[in-house]
């Protein structure tokens, strides 16, 4: 309420000001401010800062202060600042004319400008006298330099690299710090927009909560997209509730978001792992409807932040794939990968996309990383994608990669000999290097987190690969003991699985002739298993000989003519999206228990969810059997 009353009464004698002698204008004026300021210093001035010469001076003469005008009057040197073109220019300025200290912060700015486009050294320019004779001028009129100068020397500060602990820097992070609630919310924004990353010592750190708390308290005035995309991407992560209030504030304003604003918007989210599905559903529909050219950077981006959240958009994937199809010819290396992982976590396979991404690969293998070919590969692996050109571009990939296995980080190689075997595309020479006895101890040595327990399976998915797929590798394997021991991982069987079980044994009439949630040692979890003899009836199952356990119950030797069904149950996320093709791992997974001998009984969820009573589920997975069975015989 004093504030309030103290502005108005500021302004009501600026209108007055022409029938006021001039020495009593400026007394009032001086005291109007200064009061008027003093309401709105809440922060205390780091310590051993000092901001200008006068604030502490009680007795500071009222005839120093100009005279009060709404718009200031241009001077010349403001005209010579403008007009200046190159570093030396801008600082001749200040030894041919007086400045003041809000000049004085302006010809910096445009200094350090100059510095960057130029790409000058910036040791060069900050060992000149008259660069050091404009800092000194700020430091003593600090408080005379407006609100937009004094943000933007901050950053000009910054860029030019001066030490943090340098007198100048910190008297205008100081004051920059007494004025922030008289900053504008466009002040605040830039000044989070650069500062975020490089407050470091505990002041730093002070002013930067502060900036977060004061725009926390002002988010109703964000009118621009914009600002929400800055805000989101340097001030979310560091505080929730912000984060909330800039959603429902981009929410707000979704309809003006620029395709590069919802780029920043979609990557900020993706970065703090946050799902919001009102936002992204938002910024999907008005994404479509803009129907300008799309920058590829824009394209790859949306693609990443969209997989890496695991929202499926259909229409807009569609569009990135037609936008990005012609285009492929002209990227980097680095975005032929980024584009390929992005759509595998989309798990979203547009072949004519991924066709011209495999020839690109072929034409331009030699200027490719090992890395970048190594991630290539496990995203055509994850969508199980076979290239048209398969033989010409797996023989360039393996006279890339064969020499760079030595020095490739161990989880690394382990990654990409696991995406081979699933691409069925492996050799002895991979997998030997994997399935060493040093290698895998010296990788899984103590390993007890969920990354170490991921890599096991991975091992014995290439060791069953060895097994079963290879004919002419002969070792080294995995030891007995690692499959006892990587393999016992008990898992909360799925909803779907569930009730795959229960419904199995009803068919059966009870668990005597069935085993569930077998753990195999080829590394692959079976929802159901169940032995039939020649006569297709079913027997005891515990009784018999099973090697594909770790530690088998029976003793009896299998019948002749005995067959083993493995029942499978095939969740959504086993399928790429909209397809009822399996992923990778999964088809892996079925051609191991095939080749272990098995009849694959796979019950999908698109089929299962249709089935409402029990015994229509009865009767579903009866008629499964007996499908597999015949196709068997048919063989």
């Amino acid at each position: 309420m004093a504030a309030r009353l103290i502005h108005r009464c500021t302004r009501h004698l600026c209108t007055s000001f022409l029938t006021v002698p001039a020495p009593a204008t400026a007394t009032v004026l001086t005291t109007c401010r200064w009061s008027t300021a003093e309401l709105y210093r809440s922060p205390a001035p780091l310590a051993g800062v000092r901001t200008s010469s006068h604030r502490h001076t009680p007795d500071w003469p009222p005839a120093a202060e100009h005279s009060y005008t709404c718009q200031p009057e241009r001077m010349k040197v403001d005209e010579l600042i403008e007009s200046a073109l190159s570093t030396e220019e801008l600082l001749q300025i200040s030894s041919d004319h007086k400045v003041t200290g809000n000049q004085a912060a302006a010809l910096l700015n445009r200094t350090c400008r100059q510095v960057v486009e130029q790409k000058l050294e910036t040791q060069d320019v900050l060992g000149d006298s008259r660069f050091q004779k404009l800092l000194n001028i700020v430091d003593s009129q600090i408080s005379a330099v407006w609100n937009g100068n004094l943000v933007s020397l901050l950053r000009s500060l910054i860029v030019m690299k001066l030490a943090a602990n340098n007198r100048v820097l910190r008297s205008v992070e100081n004051e920059i710090h007494w004025r922030l609630r008289r900053l504008s919310l466009k002040n605040l924004t830039s000044l989070a927009d650069y500062y975020t990353s490089y407050a470091q010592t505990d002041g730093q750190k002070v002013l930067l909560s502060d900036v977060i708390k004061n725009v926390e308290l002002r988010w109703t005035e964000i009118a621009d997209a914009k600002t929400v995309a800055i805000l989101m991407t340097k001030l979310g992560h560091l505080s929730g509730a912000l984060m909330d209030r800039l959603e429902d504030k981009g929410l707000e304003l979704a309809e003006s978001f620029t395709p590069d604003d919802t780029r920043k918007v979609a990557l900020a989210l993706a970065m703090q792992n946050r799902r919001s599905i009102p936002l992204l559903r938002a910024l999907s529909y008005h994404f479509m409807q803009k129907h300008g050219d799309l920058k590829t950077g824009v394209l790859i981006d949306m693609a990443f932040a969209y997989g890496k959240l695991n929202f499926q958009q259909t229409q807009v994937f569609q569009r990135l794939a037609a936008e990005l199809l012609p285009r492929v010819p002209e990227l980097t290396p680095i975005d032929v990968m980024r584009c390929t992982k992005s759509f595998a976590y989309l798990k979203w396979l547009n072949l004519p996309l991924f066709e011209a991404l495999a020839q690109y690969v072929l034409e331009h293998c030699d200027q490719m990383t090992g890395v970048q070919l190594c991630n290539i590969i496990m995203a055509f692996a994850r969508l199980n994608y076979q290239p048209t050109i398969g033989d010409a571009f797996y023989a360039k990939i393996h006279e890339k990669l064969s020499s760079a296995l030595m020095e490739m980080n161990p989880f690394l190689l382990v990654d990409l000999v696991w995406s081979l075997c699933i691409l069925q595309q492996v050799n002895p020479f991979y997998l030997s290097q994997v399935l060493d006895r040093h290698f895998f101890q010296r990788l899984t040595e103590g390993t007890q987190t969920q990354k170490g327990v991921n890599y096991k399976l991975k091992l014995i998915h290439v060791n069953t690969t060895a097994q079963l797929e290879c004919s002419d590798y002969s070792g080294p394997y995995l030891p007995t003991d690692c499959l006892d021991s990587w393999t016992s991982v008990t898992k909360k069987p799925s909803p779907l699985g569930s009730g795959v079980r229960e419904a199995l044994q009803t068919v059966l009439g009870g668990q005597a002739k069935c085993r569930c949630g077998v753990e195999t040692v080829y590394g692959w979890v079976i929802d159901g298993e169940i032995l039939i003899d020649s006569e297709n009836r079913p027997l005891a199952v515990h009784e018999y000989t099973a090697s594909h356990i770790p530690q088998p119950e029976g003793t009896k030797s299998l019948p002749f003519g005995a067959k083993r069904l493995a029942f499978v149950a095939r969740e959504f996320p086993n399928y790429t999206s909209r397809s009822r093709d399996l992923l990778g791992r999964f088809a892996m997974a079925r051609r191991h228990l095939q080749a272990a001998g098995f009849l694959i009984v796979d019950v999908p969820y698109y089929d299962w969810l249709e089935l409402k009573s029990e015994w229509q589920k009865v009767a579903y997975l009866k008629d499964k059997m007996s499908k597999a069975i015949a196709e068997e015989m048919a063989q």
